[in-house]
């Protein structure tokens, strides 16, 4: 994938103007759509016509976003693909069920994104310094290595390495990019300043709840009593040898990353998924698959 030559981002630029439904962005080639399907077994599992949905997605995804290899890495097409696939998997349903063929509204949901353009791809994990100051005032310096990072109203970083190996880890339930995605979703509509926290913007009727506060306290109140449990299985693996869960014990930080970790799960290994967290996928399939998910 070439630098962008500034006629190109001038371009780009005049048609981020258009509505995204009047857009007629690059289709994606067919010998590439084929050689993401077969390098990410997940996908292979969606319907044709969700593939072709999925596809439509990712065009109009490449067309709006901004892709810059850092250190040198050379983003191809292939790569740009991988991530574009993998990103846009959880909004295929998002904003029009599954069966519908309404294209505009199912488009609609890469407005759940719509707060960034530029996605960093590190050939490697990166390093990040950071600064937290206590409770008590002390200021601490220290080290995080990390395979992605989502800012509020800001860039994705990701760490191609860790993108390569998606198709091989989705037995684990594992998929940076997804995790990285699934915070931008749990960012969005956040207030400026504030903090992820597991619980994205739900609509009323929502497990046909009447109102958004009623969906959003059912939401809480069911991811709660799943993550106090992980947590709980967490420790006693650590602490007292017990069975170690299956998916990856950095879900045990906080809710914000317990939601992105089993988004993960839920969208490359649907099965065991369902068998570990039933009361996930319930809540998860009434958001990700009714259609009514609308980004505020």
């Amino acid at each position: 994938m070439r630098a962008p030559t500034p006629w190109f981002r001038l371009r780009r630029a005049l048609r981020a103007c258009l509505p995204r439904r009047w857009r007629r962005p690059v289709p994606v080639p067919a010998r590439l759509w084929v050689h993401t399907l077969k390098q990410l077994p997940f996908l292979q599992s969606l319907s044709e016509t969700e593939q072709q949905d999925l596809r439509l997605l990712c065009s109009h995804f490449l067309e709006e976003k901004e892709f810059h290899g850092a250190h040198g890495l050379h983003i191809t097409d292939v790569m740009a693909l991988s991530i574009a696939a993998q990103a846009c998997l959880p909004l295929l349903h998002l904003t029009a069920p599954p069966g519908s063929n309404d294209s505009r509204k199912r488009i609609a949901a890469l407005d759940w994104y719509g707060d960034f353009v530029g996605i960093v791809v590190q050939p490697g994990a990166a390093i990040a310094r950071r600064v937290v100051t206590d409770p008590h005032g002390v200021v601490h310096h220290y080290e995080e290595t990390l395979a992605g990072e989502a800012m509020d109203r800001g860039p994705l970083m990701l760490s191609w390495e860790e993108v390569a190996r998606a198709g091989e880890a989705a037995h684990q339930g594992t998929n940076v990019v997804i995790h990285e995605f699934a915070h931008k979703i749990d960012m969005r509509g956040m207030s400026r300043g504030g903090y992820p926290d597991g619980a994205p913007v739900l609509r009323p009727g929502f497990l046909g709840l009447p109102t958004a506060q009623a969906a959003r306290e059912r939401w809480r109140a069911t991811m709660q009593e799943s993550y106090d449990r992980f947590r709980e299985s967490v420790a006693m693996a650590e602490r007292f040898g017990g069975e170690r869960p299956w998916l990856d014990a950095y879900a045990a930080t906080d809710p914000a990353e317990f939601f992105a970790v089993t988004c993960e799960a839920y969208f490359v290994n649907r099965v065991r998924f369902a068998e570990t967290f039933p009361e996930l996928r319930t809540l998860y399939d009434a958001f990700f698959l009714s259609g009514n998910q609308s980004p505020p």
